[in-house]
């Protein structure tokens, strides 16, 4: 079973990065607060579920392009550090896409990449958020303290969506193309 290349751009990527993005952005309205200028956002689910579908391009795409769209809503102003935290949490999301033996349209999957998806996720909002923090305390001037406080609180609570959400997402996603890719027409 051959996985397409990380750099295909078809139509149907393209689009796949249209949708991924606006639904990442409008939707990063959405969540609860867990502390300073931190919150439970469900819309980090879409990274976890795209970057498996499409690779860790699309899913870094999505992550930056969404982003921003959500900061220019939101207020006209696009915290980069934040914008590029996401890219680098939907790069990791989508590396278990990378595995020849992982196939989402096919619903090909071993036991291995459920802990996968999980560790990358994992990865990449230590990555992702640690970015974004360095970023506010060296360029933006944010305090120490309260950066500390803004990543445990967001690298718990984007754990917390991919695991709830975007993990459980993608499964059923393998389940119904696996039932699906199984049917075979009788003569």
């Amino acid at each position: 079973m051959n996985q397409k290349s990380i750099f295909n751009f078809s139509t149907l990527v393209v689009v796949a990065i249209g949708i991924g993005a606006a639904l990442y952005g409008f939707l990063g309205f959405f969540g609860f607060t867990v502390g300073p200028q931190t919150w439970v956002k469900p819309a980090i689910a879409f990274l976890t579920i795209f970057g498996a579908l499409f690779g860790p391009i699309v899913g870094l795409l999505i992550g930056l392009i969404g982003h921003v769209i959500t900061d220019l809503i939101s207020g006209g102003i696009v915290w980069w550090g934040w914008a590029f935290g996401s890219a680098l949490i939907g790069l990791f999301s989508g590396f278990v896409f990378m595995n020849k033996d992982f196939n989402v349209k096919a619903g090909s999957y071993a036991k291995k990449h459920i802990y996968q998806i999980l560790i990358y996720g994992l990865i990449g909002c230590i990555v992702g958020i640690g970015e974004a923090t360095l970023f506010d305390i060296f360029i933006m001037g944010e305090p120490v303290d309260k950066m500390a406080v803004q990543f445990w609180g967001a690298v718990l609570a984007n754990i917390a969506t991919v695991t709830v959400l975007g993990l459980p997402i993608v499964l059923a996603i393998l389940r119904v193309n696996k039932k699906s890719s199984n049917l075979t027409i009788e003569k």
